[in-house]
This record gives structure tokens, C-alpha cells and sequence, in this order.
């Protein structure tokens, strides 16, 4: 009989996690290192990340930590490799970081438009781009793997005050698919898929509620709140072990059959 708990853990795999110093890019971190995976925890928030680590170490796991600047391709590139030479190869990517801005098209900056597409977006890229180069065959680790990339329910449906950031989220949604088609029709033994959060309590959760009141979306923070508290049918909003459980779920041999997938965690919201 097919060992089950096996296939739902990563003993043995190597994970590198972008955004990981905080919020759900720690607990992804946690999850995974709990589970069996050696983990290089990158951010450019080091006192955070290198907490995070700490964490890790002091429940037993493996962990390190490593600055990276998604954005700068040369630090993917040295990152990678990093992660390669320290412990010995790269099985999961989890491409977590990401930022948000609330503003109407009207009154979103291009300069803004532009940032928060590359920092979401072209992060995304350069992450799946080296990752792949390293974990196909013939590459620094040449043993295949699972790239998680973190899209929103706001990549599947469209949100008032979040036109840049529905942007950048849509584009994760494809450019996954995409990554996920060339990789299984090139023979890589590399599955890609995104994961769609609802809204989660955490900081950034938080702070997307104060921005829809700032810009003047709703008549204050508890209204706002209200409003997307109904918008999740489940009735509560996510917490960081919900996403962190659907990326152990990605990087496990348990979802080998799974790839070019979006993963829906949000209570509900884009089922109405």
C-alpha cells in the first residue's frame, strides 16, 4: 500500500523561498523545513529573514538566510547558486514576494503601475528562469523539481483599487501555465503552479484594508473590513498555515500529476 503521509512530506528536498523573512513567506518557510526540506530563506528584510531562520533552527530544522532583490537578475543568478552549494541542490521555489498598491486607474502613478509590475511579475520571471536552468536536466542540480508561484484571487477576478496589482497577479496566473507547458513538453521532470490566496490576515492582509479606506473606497476600516469579511462565504479570513499548507501540498510528491494548476485557497470568494 502507497505510503501517503510519505508523499505529503519533503524529506531531503531543497527549497528557496523569495519574500520569505515574514508573514506568509515565513510560514511557508516553517512548513517546509518541518517537513524534511532544507530551506534558504531570501528577502530584502534581513533582521526579519534572519529570525525566521532562527525559528527554523530552534524547532530542528535546516534553514538559511540569504538576501535577494527579486528584481536583480544577477542576485537571482548568485542566489541559485548559493542555494545549490550549500546544501547541495534546488527542488521547490516558492516565488512569494510581492507588493500591493490601492489606488483607482485614475489615480494610480505609471511610476507606481511600473513597480508593482516588476516586483510581482518580472520577479516571478527572473525566479523561473534560473530555477529551471538549475533543476532541468544537464543543470546545477538537474533533478527536476516544483516551481509555486503566489498569484491572488485578485489574478482570476477583477478588484476595485487593485488595477495594477490585478495586473501583475493576472500575469502570474499565465505566466505559470506557460513555464508549466514548456517544462513538461521539454522532458524537465519541472512542474509549475500558482496559488490564488483570498485575503489573509496578515500584515499585508491588514494594511489592504486601511489603503481601501484611505483611498476613500469604503467610510472607514471597520466598513471595509465588513465588506470583504462577507465576500468570503466561509465566514473568517485566511490565516498564514492555510497558504503555507497548499504550498507543502505543491512541493510534495503528493501533487506529482499536478502541474500548469491554480490552487484556490480563499474561502470561497471567487466561487459566487
Amino acid at each position: 500500500m502507497k505510503d501517503y503521509g510519505k508523499a505529503f512530506r519533503v524529506d531531503g528536498k531543497v527549497a528557496l523561498i523569495s519574500g520569505g523573512a515574514r508573514g506568509l513567506g515565513a510560514e511557508m518557510a516553517m512548513a517546509l523545513a518541518q517537513q524534511g526540506a532544507s530551506v534558504l530563506v531570501t528577502d530584502i528584510l534581513a533582521k526579519e529573514g534572519k529570525a525566521t531562520v532562527k525559528a527554523i533552527k530552534d524547532a530542528g530544522g535546516t534553514a538559511e538566510f540569504m538576501a535577494l532583490d527579486v528584481v536583480d537578475e544577477a542576485q537571482w543568478q548568485k542566489t541559485i547558486a548559493s542555494c545549490i552549494k550549500r546544501f547541495g541542490g534546488l527542488d521547490i521555489l516558492v516565488n512569494n514576494a510581492g507588493i500591493e498598491r490601492t489606488a483607482l486607474v485614475t489615480e494610480c502613478t505609471v511610476e507606481e503601475f511600473r513597480r508593482i509590475q516588476d516586483i510581482n511579475v518580472t520577479g516571478v520571471f527572473l525566479g523561473c528562469k534560473h530555477a529551471v536552468r538549475a533543476m532541468r536536466p544537464g543543470g546545477k542540480s538537474g533533478r527536476g523539481g516544483s516551481i509555486i508561484n503566489l498569484s491572488s484571487v485578485a489574478g482570476l477576478v477583477g478588484v476595485t483599487g487593485l488595477a495594477a496589482y490585478n495586473a501583475s497577479k493576472g500575469a502570474v496566473r499565465l505566466l505559470t501555465k506557460s513555464v508549466a507547458l514548456e517544462c513538461a513538453q521539454l522532458k524537465t521532470g519541472i512542474r509549475a503552479n500558482s496559488i490564488h490566496p483570498g485575503v489573509v490576515w496578515t500584515d499585508m492582509g491588514r494594511d489592504l484594508l486601511t489603503h481601501f479606506a484611505a483611498a476613500g473606497l469604503g467610510p472607514d476600516v471597520a466598513s471595509v473590513e465588513a465588506a470583504f469579511l462577507a465576500a468570503h462565504p466561509i465566514g473568517h479570513f485566511g490565516s498564514p498555515d492555510d497558504i503555507a499548507s497548499a504550498v507543502l501540498f505543491l512541493a510534495s510528491d503528493a501533487s506529482k500529476w499536478i502541474t500548469g494548476s491554480e490552487l484556490t485557497v480563499d474561502g470561497g470568494y471567487t466561487a459566487a
